[in-house]
């Protein structure tokens, strides 16, 4: 698995290959396209918000606008590449390009992982804790956690990011709908079983998938439980407002992932356009739902939107 890729002699570039098959790519290519100018549009004007407003410069909105700066790279690492091929014919990518948007596109995964799991944990303090809150994650702790995020990111793909750049290509072809792990591995003349079996891939999968999402579980029994004891039914319902756009969140970011898992263990095949399908809804869906989430649920990122509207249809007339 050392052996050096002479991608100057061999592969200088990639041809995706993905949607070969596929009869209706330019209706394809503009629903991508929509959603991706969506979350653009969506993660900008969260981060704009939260930036403009010293009143939202608290910890549970911070986490909010580095989670819309991680959509933002995590959708703009697969969209861009969908987009040339189903609506420019741009089926030739670089090496290098290739090898920069796999690397973009699992950061964000990972990243987001983790900002996911920090916002359950702000949660679980604000409602468990709400007199030691400000003193426990305070705006520094918060910026610091979220550095650790993007540094743990960065070094748990090391091994893969290493091993996808020395694998030897010997056919410069991407079967996939734009360019991840899988997908570069696959494209190599080598055994892929080998290279999906690297004990920090395998580690990394578990992590993710099982030791965060397993916490961010852990952190809504114990939410669940606080409100139970509450008296005041106002109370209540507002806790579990508080807590419903961030569910909807995990949701919909863990549900491609645990599908697959789970079709994997009891014996199901998924085929390459199933998995392509799995792909684009992963890496499409989760950054457009999330800016919309938080901009309908959260009060003061809503009231922002419906005074800036306001204002707007005011200087108008």
């Amino acid at each position: 698995m050392g052996t050096k890729n002479d991608t100057a002699v061999r592969v200088s570039e990639f041809i995706i290959t993905g949607f070969d098959h596929l009869s209706h790519q330019k209706l394809l290519g503009s629903l991508i396209l929509i959603s991706y100018v969506l979350t653009l549009v969506g993660c900008g004007t969260n981060v704009s918000i939260i930036v403009a407003d010293r009143r939202l410069h608290s910890p549970m909105y911070v986490l909010i606008c580095n989670l819309a700066i991680v959509d933002i790279m995590f959708s703009t690492s697969s969209c861009i590449t969908m987009i040339a091929v189903l609506l420019a014919e741009m089926k030739r990518i670089s090496f290098y390009s290739c090898f920069t948007g796999m690397y973009c596109y699992h950061l964000g995964d990972i990243t987001s992982t983790l900002t996911l799991t920090w916002m359950a944990v702000d949660r679980m303090l604000a409602i468990s804790l709400p007199l030691r809150y400000i003193t426990i994650l305070t705006n520094r702790r918060c910026i610091m956690s979220i550095v650790a995020t993007w540094i743990i990111g960065m070094l748990s793909l090391s091994q893969i990011s290493e091993a996808a750049y020395n694998v030897p290509y010997c056919q410069p072809i991407i079967q996939y709908v734009f360019c991840d792990y899988a997908a570069m591995i696959r494209a190599g003349c080598v055994n892929p079983g080998p290279y999906f079996s690297i004990p920090s891939i395998v580690g990394w999968w578990l992590w993710l998938l099982g030791g965060h999402f397993t916490l961010i579980f852990l952190t809504y029994v114990v939410i669940v439980w606080t409100v139970l004891r509450l008296s005041d039914k106002g109370s209540k319902k507002k806790m579990f407002t508080t807590c419903i756009s961030h569910i909807i969140v995990v949701s919909v970011y863990y549900s491609p992932k645990l599908v697959s898992v789970l079709l994997t263990r009891v014996g199901v095949t998924l085929n390459l356009t199933e998995r392509n399908a799995l792909l684009i809804v992963a890496s499409t869906l989760p950054p457009l739902i999330n800016p919309i989430i938080y901009c309908l649920t959260t009060k003061e990122l809503r009231t922002h939107l419906i005074n800036l509207f306001t204002k707007n249809r005011v200087e108008i007339k």
